[in-house]
């Protein structure tokens, strides 16, 4: 089986040895390996354009390995600050203009004390009171937009929240850059001499005409490549927008709202959460278990506790756990990310595994045309110096002979020209271009390039359940309290049932253990905070909707945030008799190991029983069995004089279970089936419950009869055997870590290529690890959206289904354009290489040749790079991460059509004016003009051809107005080319009947390449089947796949 497949130069494992790189953190190594094997081709300059500078980005880790924090502990000693010590009494005195805004304080200090941390200037400031003084800022109230200094004054003094970026590049530096190609330069400089000799032999101005024609044709080249990158560059700057567009939870004018980090000011009260990035350089106010990962500045991996004590929060920094209430003190250029910033340069994005691919199959194919050329300029030149000697001419040289050997010196160059695929490069950009975009208004934000390209391979998808395949409007459905079931809606039910001491808990619990807050906006209150958080609040200020008065009753002492380890939330609040009362909330298994005690029908407190207990758990499955997610709630009085550090693990009273609905979205179960007829199989792993986990993977068509749903200790205790790993469809009860190991070993195990979605902090380290990380843009966090590949800004799974359509049709976009462009380099090599040998002229003019290359086929590959995705693409295997870029199909098609063009071609080469009964003196140039047109129309016909490689009918999807455009400006340019152009293309006006046999001969092809799609078809499922049989062996019973 492995002899069947077709190789030529054994390209493929060339191309693997040389040019195979990982599709995500790549080393440098790797980079520059397959660059040092195409450099001597192409101009490096523009080839490596857009790219990462190695060695910009390795100085730039030498430069953090160097401990960046010691290096910027020196600018506080640096800046020209007017500090003195006298007495131990420091006297400051800020400057003019800083007195005159109002403030007591300028830029310089705060920056210098922050990126220092310097704790002793902070407390002879008077702490964080006296800084807040300084800035006429109140911590509670946050800045007051109604009070003086206004905003704008605050900007002026203090700056704005921006970094330095570099300005955008201009369409003109494109131009210049692709002017830096080195064959251009040639031809350029060819054009310019033949237009000299031309004019010296031939006189003004029919001596300029072929000159004139090849600069025609390299202006049009230069301005398709350049206005692809410059297309190519906004996209790139608008997605670097995209990704810098944050928003920060701020206290302005008494009231929490949420700013963009760029309207940040100094004095700002920003409010920071588990997953944020610290937008500013800021001092600590208040918070709970503030745990910060400064490994982006610092280099160190280990997290930093923030308290009090060590008040100081950096820009670009994460919170890895717990929550604070912080005052901007820098922003922008006066942070301490601010000045590195400006120190480092764009590094460019990574190269793709696609991107690098073909930059080796031009690379190939590139020598293989370069050694061509130089065969035909040595045979052509050698038989011209032999006709001269031959007459005795040698030493006798005219503008002539110069001028025929400039002419062959142009047909090599237009030879190279023509052999190098230049189309493919940009059939990339413009492919990827196209899927950014689609997928950008699908509510799909790509981070990364290579996405568009990986997803196309994708063979199992690892999903969240919450928010992604339900909604995130969830709703309080049921609620057991006091030994009764209450339906969620029915609260004045719950308030004639339950008495008042234990409805006071209840709504404690509600509102005083929660990260959601109540915000009061223009029209109205709205609620901040994850779906559960919002729906528990919400059903709380049903029953009270005094919010602020429950916030008010007691003070809040400590706050154990949740974190999915613990799978619980705890607060401790201080009662006005003095005891301390602790709420907690959390997993049913969690919270009833920690209690004791239940409150009955009478509202009392009574021991909780085994078998109490166990019809507690029977309650909690029949409603996870319904889909609701499940909570307890429990509630636990200690004196006031305990060490409220370490929160009691036993002696609780439970005081409620609450189910909350979350519907399923619609569509997800026909995405499902969609991803399953692809071949993609799919894996829920959640927090939620087991009974919870297979009623929502049942509803959406995932978990099938011969599926596996386990919890996540059994996998992490490796109770399931690793060999049934490939059939689990649901992990419930997971830890984020269960996801990553889970994620880790089917890639490196069993090779899938896997899609993980998250939200979290905690699912950075699988977002990382997937071959594609899909975050949620919604409800995902700063650190999760950091980790991943593509944004679903609608965290909806739906969207996946699009995501998966276009990394496909990217793949096949390529391969069409590859197989479109290699036919005509491949004809364009056999037929001048022959005609040059032996009948000592070129097939056609350089000006043709450069026409039907660089035109045509950049323009024809374009049109083929752009194909928007059809929905029979789901009905195929994904690609294989290690698939030959040029399969054994294309070869077949390729070879077929060359062979197929080069005999008519030659046929009336040699023939034609008989086969034509072309007579009279321009018999010759006729036949010439006839066999360009003929040529030109083989490629418009072939472009039509490669719009399916497989299928029969190629005219399905193939009528848009990107068809109709590219097609009419090739077919009205060539017409303009011949018939009135002449003297610049040295072609002559063809009859109607010429023009009718030119497009009949080249709609043979049509012909040809239906007859090779059905004569291969047999032979290609032979050698697929070797690929498939391995593929299916991977993935029996998982899913449904259809080949076509």
């Amino acid at each position: 089986m492995k002899d069947s497949r077709i190789k030529l130069f054994d390209m493929e494992n060339y191309l693997k040895e040389n040019f195979n790189i990982p599709a995500k953190h790549a080393s440098d190594e790797d980079l520059k390996r397959w660059r040092s094997k195409v450099g001597i081709v192409k101009n490096p300059r523009r080839r490596f354009r857009g790219l990462r500078n190695l060695q910009e980005r390795s100085q730039a880790r030498e430069k953090q390995l160097r401990n960046i924090e010691d290096n910027i502990k020196n600018v506080f000693y640096n800046q020209d600050v007017a500090l003195s010590f006298t007495n131990d009494n420091w006297v400051y005195t800020p400057p003019r203009e800083v007195v005159q805004a109002g403030f007591g304080i300028d830029s310089v200090i705060l920056s210098s004390m922050v990126s220092a941390g310097k704790i002793q200037v902070l407390q002879e400031l008077g702490g964080i009171e006296g800084v807040a003084r300084f800035l006429s800022v109140s911590l509670d109230r946050g800045i007051s937009t109604l009070e003086r200094p206004p905003i704008s004054v605050r900007q002026k003094i203090f700056g704005s929240n921006l970094n330095k970026e570099k300005p955008p590049r201009s369409f003109w530096k494109f131009s210049w850059e692709v002017l830096q190609d080195r064959t251009l330069i040639l031809l350029l400089f060819c054009a310019v001499a033949s237009m000299l000799l031309g004019v010296s032999s031939e006189g003004w101005p029919n001596g300029m005409h072929e000159g004139w024609g090849i600069i025609f044709c390299t202006i049009l080249v230069i301005l398709i490549t350049s206005i692809t990158n410059y297309r190519q560059h906004l996209v790139f700057r608008r997605l670097v927008e995209e990704k810098k567009k944050i928003s920060v939870l701020v206290t302005r004018d008494g009231r929490k709202q949420k700013l963009s980090i760029y309207d940040l000011v100094v004095g700002d009260v920003v409010h920071l959460s588990v997953g944020d990035q610290v937008p500013a350089d800021g001092i600590y106010i208040s918070g709970n278990s503030l745990l910060i990962d400064a490994s982006c500045l610092s280099g160190e991996s280990c997290p930093v506790d923030k308290h009090e004590g060590k008040p100081f929060l950096l820009s670009g920094t994460k919170v890895l756990d717990g929550s604070c209430k912080m005052l901007v003190a820098s922003v922008g250029k006066q942070t301490i990310l601010g000045r590195l910033m400006e120190t480092l340069n764009e590094w460019g994005e990574d190269e793709t595994p696609l991107q690098v691919k073909l930059n080796s199959v031009a690379r190939v194919v590139g020598n293989i045309g370069l050694f061509f050329s130089l065969l035909v300029f040595l045979v052509l030149t050698q038989r011209f110096l032999l006709e001269k000697a031959s007459h005795n001419v040698l030493m006798d040289w005219s503008s002539k002979d110069a001028s025929k050997l400039l002419n062959y010196v142009v047909i090599a160059v237009s030879i190279f020209m023509g052999a190098f695929p230049k189309g493919l490069p940009l059939a990339v950009i413009l492919s990827r271009l196209f899927a950014m975009r689609r997928l950008k208004n699908r509510s799909a934000l790509v981070r990364h390039p290579s996405a568009c390209e990986i997803m196309g391979s994708v063979s199992c998808i690892c999903t969240d359940k919450t928010g992604t395949l339900t909604t995130s409007n969830m709703t309080v459905d049921k609620l057991w309290i006091c030994d009764r079931l209450i339906e969620g809606v029915e609260t004045s039910a719950l308030r004639s049932a339950v008495y008042r001491r234990v409805l006071d808990v209840l709504l404690q619990i509600i509102f005083k253990n929660t990260s959601a807050e109540v915000v009061e906006i223009d029209d109205g209150k709205t609620i901040l905070g994850s779906p559960i958080e919002s729906a528990l609040l919400e059903y709380g200020l049903l029953l009270d909707s005094d919010f602020n008065a429950q916030l008010s009753e007691s003070n809040i002492v400590k706050v154990v945030p949740f974190h999915p380890m613990r799978k619980k939330m705890s607060v401790v609040v201080a009662l006005p008799a003095g005891n301390l009362l602790v709420l907690t909330k959390g997993a049913p298994e969690v919270i009833l190991d920690l209690c004791e005690k239940v409150f009955d029908c009478n509202g009392e407190p009574i021991p909780l029983a085994e078998a109490k207990r166990q019809v507690i758990m029977d309650i909690v499955i029949a409603l996870s069995r319904e889909g609701l997610s499940t909570l307890c709630f429990a509630s636990k009085e200690i004196p006031g004089t305990s060490d409220e550090k370490e929160l009691p693990t036993n002696g609780y009273t439970l005081v409620a279970v609450v189910g909350i609905k979350n519907p399923v979205r619609q569509g997800v179960k026909r995405a499902f089936q969609a991803c399953l007829d692809a071949g993609i199989s799919i894996c829920v792993i959640t927090g939620d419950n087991m009974n919870t986990a297979e009623a929502v993977a049942k509803e959406c068509g995932i978990l099938t009869d011969d599926g596996l749903a386990i919890e996540g200790s059994d996998f992490r205790n490796k109770r399931i055997e690793e060999k049934s790993l490939p059939k689990v469809q649901v992990i419930a009860r997971s830890f984020p870590s269960d996801k990553y190991a889970f994620v880790s070993l089917l890639r490196r195990k069993f090779g899938e290529v896997i899609a993980v979605t998250g939200d979290g902090t905690n699912d950075a380290p699988a977002l990382r690890e997937a071959d594609i990380g899909l975050v949620m843009g919604i409800t995902g966090t700063e650190v999760a959206k950091e980790s991943a590949d593509v944004i679903m800004k609608d965290d909806d799974f739906t969207s996946i289904v699009d995501l998966i359509k276009t990394g496909r049709a990217v793949y096949l976009n390529i391969q069409k354009a590859i197989q479109f462009l290699l036919t005509i380099n491949i004809v364009v090599l056999m037929l001048s290489s022959f005609s040059a040998i032996i009948s000592w002229s070129a097939f056609i003019t350089p000006f043709q040749l450069l026409w039907v290359d660089m035109v045509v086929g950049i323009l024809g590959s374009l049109l083929l790079a752009a194909n928007p995705p059809s929905d029979s693409i789901m009905q195929r295997v994904p690609f294989r991460k290690d698939m030959d870029l040029i399969t054994p199909t294309m070869w077949i098609n390729t070879i077929g059509q060359s062979i197929h063009q080069m005999v008519v071609l030659l046929i009336f080469k040699i023939n034609g004016r008989s086969l034509l009964n072309l007579t009279g003196t321009k018999a010759d140039s006729v036949l010439d003009t006839f066999i360009f047109n003929t040529f030109v129309f083989f490629q418009v016909f072939n472009a039509i051809n490669n719009h399916e490689v497989q299928k029969l009918n190629v005219f399905r999807g193939l009528f848009n107005w990107h068809f109709f455009a590219v097609m009419a400006f090739i077919v009205v340019s060539q017409v303009i080319i011949v018939e009135l152009w002449g003297s610049f293309s040295n072609t002559v006006p063809l009859c109607w009947e010429l023009w009718v046999i030119s497009a009949l001969l080249a709609s043979t092809s049509m012909i040809l390449a239906a007859m090779l799609k059905l004569i291969k078809h047999n032979h290609f499922m032979m050698i697929t089947k070797f690929y498939s049989q391995a593929f299916r062996y991977k993935r029996t019973s998982r899913c449904n796949i259809k080949v076509d």
